[in-house]
């Protein structure tokens, strides 16, 4: 055992932690040997020194054994996957991406987070389906996993119970954003789920938790790395969150979105192109596809065929929801008391979009939290978000608010005419993804 202050003084001082002293670290994260005000300060010293990419596998391995480790020995027999993203505004891509993979041939156990802040989260979205269960118990996540390819549930308290409390204190002592943190946080939670591959979604833009390019580029490149010094086959798509995603945002919103996409009924443009890429990379990395073209056409061949679908609405049932969401989505899911039009004030070209803005709008309406025991309204939100770059009219609709109460509406409202500015002239729309990175 390594005393907490001897740990805190090598990493303050730029040292190299060795594999012992980040063992006795993440030991005291669980235990309790490390107070508080310890935690803070290693946090503190590792966002302003850094770690070596040995010291964050390490890191990584350690935060993932500290609780359960899911064993797929002799359950599954087909590769196991799965995607992460840093977290958007509209970013439902976890919900068509895991039935796409799945009726390809993969195995795909998602463990997806709540929404904090102006990002959704995936198990919010879920939660608006009336009876589905997020947190089912172990045997019956890995049951499902099993007969449908795929199942999306809560993070557990099982999982990665030491990196639960250092992101505690993270979150209260302004190191958030130190890049080795954030690698051992997602990947230890991720590799707690037994994948054999992982793709990653890393967002880039004003409504992501890396607003500039070389930030995300650092991000990716750490996690790639880590998890293959892991021994995890991974890799990253840098994508745009200079808009939302999709012409959704919101729970019950987004899972229509969804279910619209799935069958086939409309397929917005970017949200396709995201889902398709980082599918296409997901049967890559499972070795179920030889190269990218054969995989994008079998993600294709997934959608058209309605397999995808199929296997969205049996993973549904088999986890508590209604076995006809698909074809009675208007009648399940949860309404919202008012709806309104949301009206360009001029002529033009839909603009810069302050994307954390609309985040918040709907954070401010009950959909999204402050706290992660706040109870959220799943009905509110935004739906016919027109994208960047549209030519509009005085007049025309821009959004549809969907909101609890008629003053409601109209905050909201206001708050996204602020977000959204109408230009005169055509402006530069960001590709959706910028990069991949191996």
């Amino acid at each position: 055992m390594h005393l907490p202050q001897n740990i805190i003084r090598q990493k303050r001082n730029k040292q190299t932690l060795t594999v012992d002293e980040i063992q006795s670290f993440v030991d005291g994260l669980k235990n309790g040997d490390f107070t508080d005000a310890q935690v803070g300060s290693m946090a503190m010293a590792i966002w302003l020194n850094g770690m070596t990419t040995d010291e964050v596998v390490n890191l990584t391995m350690a935060m993932r054994d500290s609780g359960t480790v899911v064993n797929w020995h002799n359950k599954l027999d087909k590769p196991i996957v799965d995607k992460h993203s840093t977290g958007g505004v509209g970013d439902k891509v976890s919900l068509m991406l895991a039935p796409i993979v799945a009726a390809c041939g993969a195995n795909v156990p998602m463990i997806a987070g709540q929404g904090l802040g102006h990002t959704g989260g995936t198990v919010d979205k879920l939660e608006a389906i009336p009876g589905f269960n997020v947190r089912p118990s172990l045997p019956e996540f890995q049951a499902t996993v099993k007969e449908q390819g795929t199942a999306i549930i809560s993070q557990t308290k099982d999982l990665a119970p030491a990196d639960k409390r250092l992101y505690s204190i993270r979150d209260v002592t302004s190191t958030v954003e130190s890049i080795p943190l954030i690698t051992a946080s997602i990947l230890s939670k991720k590799l707690a789920a037994g994948l054999e591959s992982l793709v990653m979604d890393v967002k880039v833009g004003n409504g992501a938790m890396m607003a500039d390019i070389e930030s995300a580029q650092a991000l990716a490149h750490s996690i790639v790395s880590v998890a293959n010094g892991a021994g995890t086959p991974t890799q990253a798509l840098i994508t745009d969150m200079n808009q939302p995603l999709g012409t959704t945002v919101g729970n019950a919103l987004e899972i229509q979105e969804t279910i619209d996409y799935l069958t086939g009924k409309y397929r917005e443009p970017r949200l396709h192109e995201i889902t398709i890429a980082l599918a296409a990379r997901m049967l890559l990395t499972s070795k179920i596809a030889a190269d990218i073209q054969q995989a994008t056409d079998l993600a294709e061949e997934a959608l058209t065929s309605g397999k995808a679908a199929e296997i969205f609405s049996q993973m549904i049932t088999a986890m508590g929801g209604p076995a006809d969401l698909l074809t009675n989505a208007e009648n399940i899911l949860p309404k919202a008391n008012v709806i309104k039009t949301i009206v360009a004030s001029r002529d033009g070209f839909i603009g810069t979009m302050d994307t954390r803005a609309i985040g918040m709008a709907l954070v401010q309406m009950g959909g999204g939290r402050v706290d992660h025991n706040q109870k959220l309204d799943y009905s509110v939100g935004f739906s016919d978000i027109k994208p960047k770059g549209t030519k509009v009219a005085e007049g025309d609709i821009i959004a549809i608010v969907h909101a609890n109460d008629e003053s409601q509406a109209t905050l909201a409202i206001k708050q996204y005419l602020t977000a959204v500015e109408i230009s005169e002239s055509q402006v530069t729309i960001e590709p959706v993804i910028h990069q991949l990175i191996t």
